[in-house]
């Protein structure tokens, strides 16, 4: 407004300013454009005024927030390179098994909590991660995991309790395989966690594993030592994930006396019946190999494992060798994949999730299963299993399973009230879980 005033003031004086009558004309005149001339120039200072009172008028712009590492939790996962996640699966089977009664193995209806754990795992400053999980099944709390490791792009080395090398069922993680319980000769041949330390290095689709073990670390006072070693090979073949891997291990017992045992259960866990069993063996050693191929294509999947076990018996003329094995071909009724991850099956994500308009994931699932304990004198038994496994998975981390088994049996340690040692037992099984 004050530029305005200024200009109206100079209109005036050039006004009077023109002093005679005879240049009144050409006064008039340049006063006519001066006055045009003034208007446009008005008519700008409006244009002008408005902008800037538009501008008082808009809202201050936020000063750009502080970064996530100035809270905290922040602070902790990022700036010292410190992360925390809890960890956790809960997993309760109920089911029956049935055989022959004359057997006096009919155990009927059974259930129990699988597992039961909670733990945590991150990473540290420096490239190195730690994982601890407890669990809490059964009547006694025991380590399930309790690892510290190191990272070093394609490299990384464990120390502590943690997975030997030994077949990729069970190296999958009991929240993805696609039975209740793993494979027989997993079990039967006594794979688990020990401890020990190892390094792994993955390299395209190259993947080498190796360690050295002594036992489980509720069993430290054992002066078992072993070593295992795995080779995996894992290309595509278009949208196809393929996999072939074989595997190697040797377990010094240090001790001729040392009593070793292989049986197994039908299918489920919580019945504590076994058809199959060697009995106690005085070994020095244990030596295994095995042989892994896998494919998973869009909604199918297929994989099979062979598995041998050599038992060193001095007392034997020669050292018997045990077997067992599984084929099996899977497919998704929903359009949905098994995971891959690593040298072994990983978790499935359901596309649809429940809660967010779907039906979660649907997967059935056939298998052989073979498992032979006779060889050399010892005579623990044949199992062939004939299982069918359906999974609905309603969201990421919840899941049913609903799983049935025909296991045939041939020289079963319970015979019938007839003396027979060959014949069949019915199992069935459910699993509700949760994990997180």
């Amino acid at each position: 407004m004050r530029t305005r005033s200024r200009l109206c003031l100079v209109t005036l004086a050039l006004g009077c300013a023109l002093p005679t009558p005879l240049l009144a004309q050409d006064a008039a005149e340049d006063l006519a454009a001066l006055r045009l001339q003034l208007a446009a120039m008005n008519a700008r200072i409006d244009q002008l005024e408005n902008e800037l009172e538009a501008t008082r008028a808009a809202p201050a712009v936020a000063a750009p927030a502080k970064p996530a590492a100035d809270t905290p939790v922040a602070a902790l996962g990022k700036s010292d390179g410190w992360s925390f996640k809890p960890r956790g699966r809960l997993m309760f089977d109920a089911g029956f098994t049935s055989a022959p009664a004359s057997t006096g193995a009919a155990d009927g209806f059974g259930n129990e909590v699988r597992r039961a754990r909670l733990g945590a795992s991150g990473d540290m400053p420096g490239g190195f991660g730690y994982k601890f999980e407890v669990d809490f099944a059964g009547d006694e709390i025991s380590v399930a995991a309790a690892i510290l490791s190191y990272e070093d792009g394609p490299l990384e080395v464990s120390i502590g309790q943690h997975n030997t090398f030994q077949s990729l069922e069970e190296l999958t993680s009991s929240l993805h395989t696609t039975f209740i319980e793993r494979a027989a000769f997993t079990d039967a041949f006594g794979f688990e966690r020990r401890l020990g330390a190892s390094i792994t290095y993955a390299r395209g689709d190259f993947l080498a594993q190796a360690g050295v073990f002594t036992d489980n670390i509720e069993d430290t006072d054992s002066k078992n030592r072993g070593v295992d070693a795995r080779l995996v090979y894992m290309p595509k073949a278009g949208d196809a994930q393929l996999h072939f891997a074989g595997s190697v291990h040797y377990n010094d017992l240090d001790d001729a006396a040392t009593q070793l045992r292989y049986r197994q259960r039908p299918l489920v866990h919580f019945t504590s019946q076994r058809f199959i069993d060697t009995g106690s063996m005085e070994a020095t050693s244990e030596t295994g190999f095995g042989l892994e191929a896998a494919a998973i294509a869009g909604r199918f999947h297929v994989a099979a494992e062979g598995y041998w076990q050599t038992v060193a018996m001095p007392a034997l003329a020669s050292d018997p060798t045990f077997f067992g094995g599984y084929a099996e071909a899977g497919v998704f009724l929903t359009d949905d994949s098994r995971g891959y991850k690593g040298g072994k099956f990983d978790g499935t994500k359901p596309q649809r999730p429940v809660g967010e308009g779907g039906f979660g994931s649907l997967q059935f699932t056939l298998r052989y299963d073979h498992l032979d304990l006779n060889d050399a004198g010892i005579l623990g038994g044949r199992q062939a299993g004939y299982l069918a496994s359906l999974i609905w998975k309603p969201t990421d981390y919840t899941a049913l399973l609903v799983n049935y088994g025909r296991l045939q049996y041939e020289d079963a340690i319970l015979p019938a009230a007839n003396g027979d040692t060959s014949y069949g037992v019915d199992a069935f099984g459910v699993r509700a879980q949760i994990d997180f």
